[in-house]
């Protein structure tokens, strides 16, 4: 429809321009989104839908395949900033409880829909296992970016995180088995245990690597010397580095970038860092949803022809849908159980771990690739479908459960506590209530401190009105000792 505002331009303004509408289309949404209460990746993946090829068609393709390096990206900066939260005192007071968690809600949702898919669906064991292994994984950007979003904190938030986190190493671990036992499936070949233990071998690399970025991070940082700007340089640059050399290879950046953060975190105790690149992250991250929305096929998932075996696609990714969800509560609940967590984060903590996108569909394109032919095109579409449709509603259902953990409120009375009654027992007004609580916030907030650049700015703001107003006064003066003369 809107091809023709292309027409005669350069590869160059074509990029450009596709970027701006990207990132013009992301905020826009967000307009909307925000009066329904509804968090900013709703937006950013709806806002994909809409300028995608499937509907206005704002962007041309050739931008979306080439921009598939942004998930490699989106992903490192969100598993560098989600290894803060692995300090290894955390780890010692929870460590336990969340293994346990995460191991019984990641295998329980690929327990589902392996069931849904082979034994009740009938489908190819190669297809099931993988689309089986897929469902474990969660979405961190999306719980990452909604937290962020709404400032929640405590033990809900915490558990959260971790279980994300962990979430997706299982998730990496149980789809390099899965290939592995598909591509044999189809090969007809003999089955060998080393296929199984070089993916996790290779993960366990990837592992170790992402902690000797993350000493060199240390080292490069660690002088105090270093300004702000460089101390963002010097952590992007490795960052982007890191990526490539999990690009060459082929293999998830995610499990180093998040041991890189661990690493860094536990040997400089340094948190400034990773707050200056959550500044640095947000365009990265709309680009990668508003990207995801625009890959979304609609009309290969509704069409008629498009199946695998005798099951229909449409069936397959909402039974896949549906399983997963299951899954992820019922195990959620039952290892916090078991582990005794708090009722809140028991009850809410399988509601948070809705969002699926960016790992799942990584890996989806590589197990494309891989299974080639119907059954990998079928795999993408049904995951791209189902992520798509988690996106819109799983940011919508974190928020609701950070919510009702009381992870944060939106009521002043929530956020500092008060006494209601003056010292002779006396009710306060409501009045009286509400300045007490702002006064208890003001004197909360941490001091504004001035850096080198704002001080700069402030004198020669003052420098320039003192000239300006100083020569005003001394003609002034000068007017006023004529006339008394």
């Amino acid at each position: 429809m809107f091809a023709k505002l292309y027409d005669g331009s350069t590869p160059a303004a074509i990029a450009i321009i596709s970027i701006s509408i990207i990132l013009f289309a992301g905020f826009l949404m967000t307009r909307v989104t925000k009066r329904l209460r509804l968090p900013n990746v709703t937006a950013y993946i709806t806002a994909g839908i809409l300028i995608g090829p499937f509907c206005l068609n704002l962007v041309p393709r050739e931008i979306i395949q080439g921009a598939s390096f942004l998930s490699d990206i989106a992903l490192a900066f969100i598993a560098f900033s989600t290894g803060e939260f692995f300090r290894v005192n955390t780890l010692k007071k929870n460590g336990a409880k969340v293994v346990v968690i995460t191991l019984l809600e990641a295998l329980l949702a690929s327990a589902l829909v392996f069931v849904v898919t082979y034994i009740i669906l009938g489908l190819e064991l190669a297809f099931s296992i993988v689309l089986a292994a897929l469902a474990s994984a969660t979405a961190p950007a999306s719980t990452m970016m909604t937290i962020r979003q709404t400032g929640a904190k405590g033990d809900f938030v915490e558990t959260l995180l971790q279980v994300v986190a962990l979430d997706n190493i299982v998730a990496l671990l149980s789809y390099g088995v899965a290939i592995s036992v598909a591509v044999h499936s189809y090969s007809g070949a003999a089955f060998s245990a080393w296929g199984i233990i070089t993916p996790m071998l290779t993960n366990a690399g990837v592992l170790l690597l992402g902690g000797v970025f993350g000493v060199l991070m240390t080292l490069l940082l660690r002088p105090k010397t270093r300004s702000t700007d460089n101390r963002l340089i010097i952590s992007v640059a490795l960052l982007f580095a890191f990526c490539g050399v999990c690009t060459v290879f082929e293999v998830s950046p995610l499990l180093g970038c998040m041991s890189m953060g661990t690493v860094y975190i536990n040997m400089t105790d340094d948190d400034k860092l990773f707050k200056q690149l959550g500044y640095f992250s947000p365009p990265i991250l709309l680009m990668f949803f508003v990207r995801s929305g625009m890959s979304f096929d609609l009309h290969a998932l509704v069409n008629p022809s498009g199946s695998v075996g005798s099951s229909p696609l449409l069936l397959i990714g909402v039974l896949y849908f549906i399983a997963r969800i299951v899954g992820k509560f019922s195990g959620a609940f039952g290892g916090c159980l078991i582990t005794k967590k708090p009722r809140n984060t028991r009850n809410y903590l399988g509601l948070a771990l809705i969002p699926q996108a960016g790992v799942a569909i990584g890996l989806a394109e590589l197990g494309a690739r891989t299974l080639q032919g119907e059954a990998g095109a079928a795999l993408l579409t049904v995951i791209l479908a189902s992520s798509v449709l988690y996106e819109l509603i799983g940011p919508g259902c974190a928020k609701l459960a950070l919510y009702l953990s009381k992870s944060y409120s939106t009521k002043l009375e929530d956020l500092v506590n008060v006494a209601e009654t003056a010292p002779d027992g006396k009710e306060k007004s409501p009045l009286e209530l509400l300045i007490e609580r702002i006064q208890k916030i003001q004197e909360e907030l941490p001091a504004h401190t001035i850096n080198e650049e704002e001080a700069a700015f402030n004198e020669a703001a003052e420098n320039q009105r003192s000239a300006m107003y100083g020569g005003q006064r001394e003609s002034l003066a000068q007017s006023v000792r004529r006339r008394l003369k």
